[in-house]
């Protein structure tokens, strides 16, 4: 790994990867090149503007805002938040450091794009074939600490995928898949530091095959049925809205068999006996028994709010109508689940 010193401080519109080529001429094939995310974003002119006298707190909460798809969890003034790109990360990946106290600086628009125009551009300057990696510094759940990872890649697989090999032992493989690109953000991080002013490294003497098409960071992007960790606990139910037009998709009935069960175990002081059915078209009748009384239906009520918490919880979304009540059996409500239609 080898730090690239004596690079300038980057302002949109300057010249990256000729600023690159000239600080280190002895780039060769097969070289990678590590860039922080920051001077990407510089150079691209993804920067917020703060008015002087202006509270930059306040403009960066809502550059976050702007930045994010949806809430994740949150503490405080800290929120984790998921991006456009698909990343998981703390504010946004909007940083205040190591940057003008006027400006806050955004994650590329698209760093993937950013990094495959470096290495079209360094082959053009220098002759050469590298791969390029834009690097950025995420936090770690579970774990203290900062690290760097791949948000944007070009010329080299973001993962080696070991699944089906067998280990020294006759053992096969069956999830190990290696995320070679942030181990190799993370590894040039050691010789760019946080404070050194140094943005590029190269990683040089590692083997690896173009992939071809290349499909950048995508498939670090772990979210829909592979995130068993799609929320917060405080936000649970603050991020669960009632969908209007639901497309239905298979599995209804069980998922909300299961939803029912899962209510019930954590909601045991409420005795309440009921039935829910129909076909697997995305609405599922919720029937009180004969003789409903008010301190049944209030039972009710906070299971099927439960319910409903439980199954935005896996996925689902979902909107509650209130019926009229009919014949014997009061009629409680009208359950629709799917997925939205956009």
């Amino acid at each position: 790994m080898h730090p690239v010193p004596g690079l300038p401080e980057f302002a949109p519109g300057d010249d990256l990867a000729g600023a690159i080529a000239g600080a280190a001429p002895w780039l060769a094939d097969g070289d990678v090149v590590v860039v922080t995310s920051k001077v990407v974003s510089k150079v691209e002119g993804r920067l917020v503007r703060v008015e002087p006298g202006a509270d930059r707190e306040a403009a960066r909460q809502r550059a976050i805002d702007e930045e994010s798809v949806r809430v994740v969890a949150r503490r405080g003034p800290l929120r984790i938040v998921e991006t456009r790109h698909g990343w998981v990360v703390a504010a946004a990946g909007i940083d205040a450091s190591n940057v003008p106290g006027d400006a806050l600086v955004l994650l590329p628009e698209d760093a993937d794009a950013s990094a495959a125009r470096l290495r079209e551009r360094l082959a053009d300057l220098l002759g050469i074939t590298v791969a390029v990696i834009v690097s950025d510094t995420f936090g770690r759940t579970w774990r203290d600490g900062l690290t760097d990872v791949a948000v944007g890649s070009a010329g080299i697989p973001a993962l080696i995928d070991h699944r089906g090999d067998v280990d020294a032992h006759g053992n096969r493989l069956e999830t190990t898949q290696v995320a070679v690109v942030d181990e190799l953000a993370s590894a040039a991080d050691l010789v760019k530091g946080k404070l050194g002013g140094v943005p590029v490294a190269v990683v040089r003497g590692l083997a690896y095959a173009p992939p071809t098409p290349d499909p950048g960071t995508r498939p670090l992007v772990r979210l829909g049925p592979g995130d068993l960790f799609p929320y917060g606990s405080r936000d649970v139910v603050a991020s669960r809205a009632p969908g209007a037009d639901l497309v239905p998709r298979p599995g209804d009935l069980e998922a909300v068999a299961e939803a029912f069960r899962v209510a019930v175990a954590a909601l045991p002081e409420f005795s309440v006996v009921l039935r829910y059915g129909g076909e697997e078209d995305g609405v599922v009748d919720v029937h009180l028994p004969e003789r409903a009384t008010t301190t049944t239906a209030l039972n009710l009520g906070a299971l099927i709010g439960a319910v409903i918490v439980q199954l935005h919880a896996e996925g689902w979304t979902t909107r509650w109508e209130p019926a009229a009540t009919t014949g014997g059996t009061s009629l409680v409500g009208r359950l629709w689940l799917g997925s939205p239609s956009g």
